[in-house]
């Protein structure tokens, strides 16, 4: 083989390495070192002012009395990042639509989008529908729709005669998600949800039913799946697709030294860049899958930064008041930052 040979297999390791890591801005900086800082231009909106908020990340609406936590911003090691700016944002992306897919993470991303979007427009109209697993917001002025797809296993659940089975290797309701200017896709914690917290009976896997697997492996088949949908189905050329990061939760202070601890009456974020319990496994897993994917997908890698927010959960404001809320997050809070980062990709 030539010299010529070994240089073209190069440049295209090269490539699709770029495409698929895709972790930086066009200008270099990665927005997803950094640490959290006091900003006294935060939050993007207040209490009240955004209708598209749930009582489950309803943090002030809810009682919360403290509120340091939505005075912290995001800020970069290496560079600044810019504030999320409506008005610019709707009209580049005028006539265009936005789909997030996934569980109730992705709907406190997309929560956080359309109140980011109507803080920028507060007299701007608005139709905001719901039709089974789809929730849609859209801004007649400027043609932009903002839509969820409710899917937490991205792949197909189905009722069959033995109970809900988990199918692993079916996508058939990816034909929604197709027609988008971009997708924002996202599953993590119902996989590892055991008891009467499980909605699946069984997993099918190659035509077998199996009573139980590693969750690992199953979600790692179930994230495979869906990036062979992607590959297939989706062309770069119409359609952006990012995948959000796994959403850490705060349930066990031992990840932190802060012993028996969880995100109960936490008033600040932890203090320095690094996460003292490591990473979280899933990430590993996002990556490889990404990885070897042929179409090129931004990782949103929002999963460190908001490891350090222990403070920012709804943890009793939330949607149960006796409970202790440690999974989704606050709005206004994290959530704006995924975006505001999002932004920034985008810009």
């Amino acid at each position: 083989m030539g010299y010529e040979f070994f240089i073209v297999i190069f440049i295209f390791l090269c490539l699709h390495w770029c495409s698929n890591a895709a972790l930086k801005s066009s200008g270099g900086c990665d927005f997803f070192k950094g640490t959290w800082v006091i900003d006294e231009t935060t939050p993007y909106y207040g209490k009240g002012s955004c209708p598209f908020i749930e009582k489950q990340f309803d943090c002030e609406g809810n009682g919360r009395t403290d509120s340091l936590y939505l005075e912290y911003s995001w800020q970069p090691s290496s560079c600044d990042l810019p504030r999320f700016n409506g008005q610019d944002f709707v009209t580049r992306f005028k006539g265009k639509k936005i789909l997030f897919v996934g569980d109730s993470l992705s709907l406190n991303q997309w929560e956080s989008l359309s109140c980011l979007v109507h803080s920028a427009l507060p007299t701007s109209r608005y139709n905001l529908t719901k039709s089974g697993d789809f929730t849609n917001l859209t801004l007649p002025d400027y043609g932009l729709s903002i839509t969820l797809h409710r899917l937490p296993f991205l792949v197909d659940l189905v009722n069959g005669i033995n109970g809900s089975v988990l199918k692993l290797d079916s996508i058939e309701k990816g034909n929604a998600w197709k027609g988008y200017d971009m997708l924002i896709f996202n599953t993590w914690h119902w996989w590892f949800h055991t008891g009467a917290a499980q909605v699946w009976n069984y997993l099918e896997y190659g035509g077998k039913l199996y009573k139980d697997m590693d969750r690992f492996a199953a979600l790692k088949i179930g994230l495979t799946t869906w990036s062979k949908w992607v590959d297939s189905n989706v062309n770069p050329a119409d359609t952006e697709v990012f995948y959000q990061g796994v959403s850490p939760t705060h349930y066990d202070g031992r990840e932190w030294n802060g012993g028996n601890a969880n995100c109960m009456h936490q008033t600040k974020p932890l203090p320095g860049s690094t996460f003292p319990g490591g990473p979280i496994q899933g990430s590993a897993l996002v990556t490889e899958v990404l990885s070897n994917m042929g179409s090129p997908v931004t990782l949103l890698d929002i999963t460190e930064l908001s490891q350090l927010r222990i403070d920012a959960h709804p943890s009793v404001y939330g949607l149960n008041s006796k409970g202790n809320d440690c999974s989704h997050w606050c709005l206004a809070g994290v959530p704006d930052t995924w975006n505001q980062i999002l932004y920034a990709i985008l810009s």
